[in-house]
């Protein structure tokens, strides 16, 4: 009978196995068959395949698929190029999910409770952690970039300064205001503006909340039981989610090839790094002040994360996220509330990024700025990060308005949308993280945290 320890072990093994290989074979000329070195990079796989199959964890065969998928990519590439039909087939049901979840919740948690001081309590609690997060990432993105130096002294060809831009919609102060309201609901959930759904479903809930009970109960019953369905439709989505994993990890590399890891990489490690020491210097601190058992909380977080990580998308993570903040001990209303506000104003991943690419953008111009220039740029980009990001293309929005503002040319801006998938799967999973642990600060702020369910939390639904 297969155990997981020795699978797991046999992975290990083969991989450190098959890495050492390969270095060997590229620094010291030694020219092994690539039928062999294919064979290779094939047997860890097929150990992590077996252990997948032990441990029957959705989150293992997601992390499965994401190393599969590199590797189908690098073999045939011709045929990955075909595969991203799969994870937007993904996306697209997924997205169905989203505002009848959204709302069955948020009415459901509103309405149920007729409490509408605390909808009010929760939302100032929401932006002032919202705030101070996303303002502590702006600085460590800041401090990153500065100490790596990204983007000093390359010498870019001249063709690569010629490049054009995808068009965008700038954005005005009006446009994000008004971008937060619905003037027509199906219209919203049509576009997927997660932002005016929740505005909408609020206000729903709280006239719920208003009508006598004769009138509230029943639909207080159907909010209740669509909420119910729509978890359950989720489990059966995220089924699928290994093999979009696979698909979109594939697609990625195959079409780009393995060389784009290298091909900017002081900008992608630095990122990536930075992105940790946010998690261990500002997340973590979080947790362990408020006493949050942090290895169940990352294993709560391990599965959203994951699929936002794969798929560059934060809307496919959200039904997972929102269904183990619940198991994980967070009350319902304050989960419908908190996850999907802070997708528009809780993107510590981008809002780091931001940070980071702004300065890359004049060192790669440059263009030598000053602290104080640098700081006047951070308090732009903190009130022009807040509220857009239901428009396309937000990043590159904000990134071409912090430009023009500062006198920046935006021809660097082009060279990093060439890793820009890279970058955005690390911020993705990090907006994620940041938002389910929003949920765990407001629900320990509400005093509603449920540590018996947290300390007991499992992956298993």
């Amino acid at each position: 009978m297969l155990r997981p320890k020795p699978l797991l072990a046999g992975f290990f093994i083969s991989f450190t196995l098959a890495a050492a290989i390969h270095v060997t074979s590229h620094y010291l000329a030694l020219q092994a068959p690539s039928w062999l070195l294919c064979a290779l990079r094939w047997v860890p796989l097929v150990f992590y395949l077996l252990y997948a199959i032990v441990s029957k964890k959705l989150t293992t065969w997601i992390f499965l698929s994401m190393l599969a998928g590199v590797e189908f990519g690098y073999d045939l590439p011709a045929v990955a190029k075909e595969l991203n039909v799969v994870s937007q087939i993904f996306i697209h049901l997924v997205k169905t999910i989203i505002a009848p979840l959204l709302f069955g919740t948020l009415v459901t948690g509103i309405a149920g409770h007729a409490d509408l001081k605390q909808v009010g309590r929760m939302g100032w609690k929401s932006l002032v952690y919202f705030e101070i997060v996303s303002t502590i990432a702006l600085f460590i993105g800041l401090a990153a970039i500065n100490i790596s130096g990204a983007g000093l002294g390359i010498a870019v060809p001249p063709e690569m300064t010629g490049g054009t831009l995808p068009a965008v919609q700038p954005q005005t102060w009006h446009d994000i205001i008004l971008h937060i309201f619905p003037e027509n609901i199906a219209k919203s959930v049509a576009e997927g503006n997660v932002l005016q759904i929740v505005v909408f479903s609020i206000l729903f809930g709280i006239a719920v909340a208003m009508v006598s009970e004769q009138y509230r109960a029943p639909m207080l019953r159907f909010t209740g039981s669509l909420t119910a369905v729509m978890f359950k439709f989720t489990n059966i989505i995220m089924l699928f989610a290994p093999f979009a994993v696979f698909s979109a990890i594939a697609y990625s590399v195959g079409h780009m090839g393995v060389q784009v890891l290298f091909n900017l990489f002081h900008l992608l490690a630095t990122l990536y790094i930075a992105l940790i020491v946010f998690f261990l210097l500002v997340f973590l601190p979080i947790m362990l002040m408020l006493k949050i058992p942090v290895r169940r909380f990352i294993r709560a977080i391990a599965e959203p994360a994951t699929i936002a990580f794969a798929t560059t998308s934060s809307e496919s993570a959200l039904p997972r996220a929102m269904e183990n903040m619940e198991r994980f001990g967070v009350p319902r209303k304050i989960v419908a509330f908190v996850i999907p506000t802070g997708y528009s104003f809780n993107l510590d991943g981008t809002t780091l990024y931001l940070a980071m690419a702004s300065i890359f953008v004049a060192n790669m111009a440059g263009v030598r700025l000053s602290f104080d220039t640098q700081i006047v740029m951070m308090v732009t980009l903190m009130l022009t990060s807040k509220g857009v990001a239901g428009v396309p293309r937000a990043s590159l929005v904000i990134l071409l308005g912090t430009a023009a503002s500062f006198g920046l040319p935006t021809w660097p801006i082009f060279i990093i949308l060439g890793i820009d998938e890279l970058m955005d799967m690390a911020r993705t999973a990090v907006n994620v993280i940041g938002n389910c642990l929003a949920t765990v600060v407001i629900a320990r702020w509400e005093g509603e945290f449920d540590d018996e369910a947290a300390k007991n939390f499992s992956q298993e639904a």
